[in-house]
């Protein structure tokens, strides 16, 4: 039973972060001619994913330490180097490059950051939290097939 519940985690963490980042965010930026408005609701939904991949984290530790006692040494390390990847990658961008994203969304007033100074600084820091975004959903794959 607990195993079950463990790949159910594994899943709902691997398909809320494809889902926000590359179902819904893309449909929002492609739908809604307002691109703040589209960044805010996207920012919005990142937040929250950030939240429940934490809160999976803490799930999948708990699991891994009571339901897993017919695995291999070997399995057991590779799963738990794979939820602690993916929980820094979440740390590391939501609580590292977001506010530095979000500080320079503030500066740059009612027009957006795109038509602001900081449009350079925000777009590398834009780009640094796609490239963690990718390598997290990459091991979230991995970390569901580990199941």
């Amino acid at each position: 039973m607990l195993a079950k519940v463990r790949l159910l985690v594994a899943v709902l963490w691997a398909g809320s972060l494809w889902t926000t980042g590359y179902l819904v965010a893309p449909t929002l930026f492609a739908t809604l001619s307002d691109r703040v408005l589209a960044g805010t609701i996207a920012g919005s939904m990142f937040h929250s994913q950030a939240l429940l991949s934490l809160g999976c984290a803490v799930a999948m530790l708990v699991l891994l330490k009571v339901a897993t006692s017919d695995w291999t040494p070997r399995r057991r390390r590779t799963v738990l180097a794979l939820v602690a990847a993916m929980a820094l990658c979440t740390v590391a961008s939501h609580f590292g490059l977001q506010p530095m994203m979000a500080e320079l969304k503030t500066a740059a007033g009612p027009d957006g950051v795109m038509a602001s100074a900081g449009k350079e600084r925000f777009g590398m820091l834009h780009g640094v939290s796609s490239v963690i975004f990718l390598v997290q959903s990459v091991l979230a794959g991995w970390l569901v097939l580990k199941q």
